[in-house]
């Protein structure tokens, strides 16, 4: 399922002015630069804000993700032809030989079902050519993020171009260790409709990823500090061996 802030087309379309400070994506792409990655593979590409960077700095781009709506976004964008979307979740991958491999946001925590993470896991592994890696980040169960998840400290009003002003929110649902849910609501002022999103993540604990890396025949290389969030992220290098 894929929820519907990235599936819905008005959400998807939307997604990108509700959200514009990417600089979470700085150290990606310091990432790809510090291991000299020609080829890269971004799961959960969204609406391609990371790969088309990429495609900029002359990096061949495979893009997959499971929302049409927010793929078709990514399509339509300056430089959109330059990368290789696929429409589907890592299981939909056709075989490649990539350099690395990245989940950036929350991809990695939006997979909750154990079964599909350890697919995805596997997935990015035959990706990747030897010595490949595979980067993502979650966030530290311990610092316990959903408690900022809230009305008050979210609530905006967006004046999106062509679109109008748009007013959202977040409120926290449940929390039921190590899955936590929550829903965004959007309030479209031109015609005053009213979308909502549910989300659930799982919050992983930094041995369990390690463990299950190790399953799925990575070797962790490091475990890092998410520059824009410091002590409140893990950020795993993952290398095939």
């Amino acid at each position: 399922m894929t929820d519907e802030c990235f599936g819905h087309p008005r959400l998807a379309a939307v997604y990108d002015p509700l959200d514009p400070d990417r600089s979470d994506l700085d150290a990606y792409v310091r990432l790809v630069e510090e291991f000299g990655a020609r080829r890269v593979l971004d799961i959960g590409c969204g609406t391609g804000v990371f790969a088309l960077q990429l495609a900029d700095r002359g990096i061949e781009v495979v893009g997959v993700d499971p929302a049409r709506a927010s793929l078709d976004v990514a399509r339509g964008k300056p430089g959109g032809d330059r990368v290789r979307w696929i429409h589907g979740d890592a299981t939909a991958l056709p075989p490649l030989r990539v350099d690395l491999a990245t989940m950036t946001a929350n991809v990695a925590q939006a997979i909750v079902d154990p079964a599909a993470w350890r697919q995805t896991l596997r997935k990015a592994h035959e990706a990747l050519r030897p010595g490949g890696r595979l980067v993502f980040e979650t966030r530290d169960p311990a610092r316990r993020a959903w408690d900022e998840w809230n009305r008050e400290s979210s609530h905006r009003v967006t004046e999106v171009p062509g679109v109008g002003a748009v007013e959202s929110w977040v409120e926290l649902l449940d929390v039921s260790r190590p899955l936590v849910t929550f829903r965004w609501t959007y309030v479209f002022a031109a015609d005053g409709q009213v979308l909502t999103s549910d989300s659930t993540l799982r919050f992983r604990e930094r041995d369990e990823v390690e463990r299950e890396l190790a399953t799925c025949g990575f070797v962790t290389e490091d475990v890092r500090d998410a520059p824009d969030r410091p002590g409140r992220e893990f950020v795993f290098v993952a290398r095939r061996p």
